[in-house]
């Protein structure tokens, strides 16, 4: 296999998307059929992007660009040189570039493998120091990084690597099924109130016989999480949870599991469940009693609520906890959480299940990944 060496702009297009006005000073831009992707969704987003958290109007379309799918997505801010592949036809703003590639020189998939690999780092090395860590589109294209020569070696690669991506794609998608079908029963007994022999059930002031309505705090007590720069942390198996979620492993656990966490400054709203020990971020809440309910029940409850309108911050979105522990919530009776709870834990065992296999997954990938980058392992 030759490998040749090449920048960005020789295997494709390269160009940075259009968006000329926040949703804030043009709402009218915003809220139609149109995808619009953002620096968040690329990162959260693993080898295609489908998932999208703003749309635009066909006034915001007409003042951007559509792009299709297969274009590969770059980040030049607030997450340099993450990368996705659209899986739809999408916007983006001018903090994401678009790689489109030249078939006769580059798989769009391997340029994103060789992303993962090697690039990425270089990028972030390469723009730290800078206002916002931004990276200019120059600067992006005057690296130059080693590719196969052939288009069909680059494609080889990639579809080893899909072939990790694939299978973890689809335990995800199966992950997300179970969830939907406890986050419905869940919504059927305790929002809408058709728990079993609610029929039988006389209601009191507009609460069921037996529930009572008071504040969260006395179901659950959310805490702060725990400093841990980066310097800190050490290789080990314990997952740390920030206000996004997962955001890497440490070999040290602060709080037992089962838990559950959400999002204290930054990103508002997000709820996770946590099955193992863990070490939850400053940037994050977890709940540190379980009162009165269990910890697939507060999951579920912390989803319903609307987290994000008790955001205390200015500069930064941040959650109150002295006003979240305020919010007025129903109580059901203990037999029916206990009832509940046995039904959706054999879902949330088979979620652990895919959960681990993908975690095995994405371990036996990126042990291949800068291997294959740089010819080590021939294919």
């Amino acid at each position: 296999m030759n490998w040749i060496e090449r920048s960005l702009d020789e295997l494709g297009e390269v160009n940075r998307g259009r968006s000329r006005h926040r949703p804030r000073d043009a709402a009218h831009l915003y809220g139609g059929p149109h995808p619009f992707v953002q620096t968040g969704d690329v990162k959260r987003a693993d080898l295609y992007l489908t998932e999208y958290s703003q749309t635009y109007s066909d006034a915001g379309l007409a003042q951007s660009k559509l792009w299709k799918i297969g274009t590969l997505c770059i980040t030049i801010a607030a997450n340099i040189a993450d990368t996705a592949i659209l899986g739809i036809d999408a916007c983006f703003p001018d903090s994401v570039i678009g790689f489109i590639a030249d078939e006769k020189k580059a798989d769009a998939r391997f340029i994103k493998y060789m992303f993962d690999a090697r690039l990425k780092h270089r990028y972030r090395t390469f723009s730290q120091g800078v206002a916002q860590d931004n990276l200019s589109q120059e600067k992006l294209l005057s690296i130059r990084f080693q590719v196969p020569e052939k288009v069909s070696d680059q494609k080889m690669i990639a579809d080893i690597l899909v072939a990790y991506d694939a299978l973890i794609a689809n335990n995800a998608r199966r992950i997300a099924l179970l969830e939907t079908s406890a986050r419905l029963l869940f919504e059927e007994w305790f929002v809408r109130l058709r728990y079993p022999s609610h029929e039988r059930n006389n209601m009191v002031n507009g609460v069921p016989d037996g529930w009572e309505r008071s504040p969260l705090e006395t179901a659950l007590i959310l805490q702060r999480g725990f400093d841990l720069p980066n310097q800190s942390r050490r290789e080990g198996s314990i997952p740390i949870y920030g206000s996004t979620g997962l955001s890497g492993y440490h070999n040290e656990a602060k709080v037992s599991g089962p838990g559950v966490v959400t999002g204290r400054s930054g990103t508002l709203g997000e709820v996770h469940y946590v099955r193992e020990n863990f070490w939850p971020l400053n940037t994050a809440l977890w709940v540190k009693e379980f009162r009165r309910v269990s910890p697939l029940y507060a999951l579920f409850l912390l989803r319903t609520l609307d987290l994000k309108a008790f955001n205390g911050g200015v500069a930064v979105p941040t959650l109150d906890r002295k006003s979240a522990h305020r919010i007025t919530i129903l109580v059901p009776p203990r037999d029916l959480i206990v009832k509940f709870d046995e039904i959706v834990a054999s879902s949330f065992s088979q979620i652990g299940n895919l959960d681990i296999q993908n975690q095995l997954l994405r371990r036996g990938r990126d042990l291949l990944l800068p291997r294959l980058m740089d010819g080590r392992i021939e294919v």
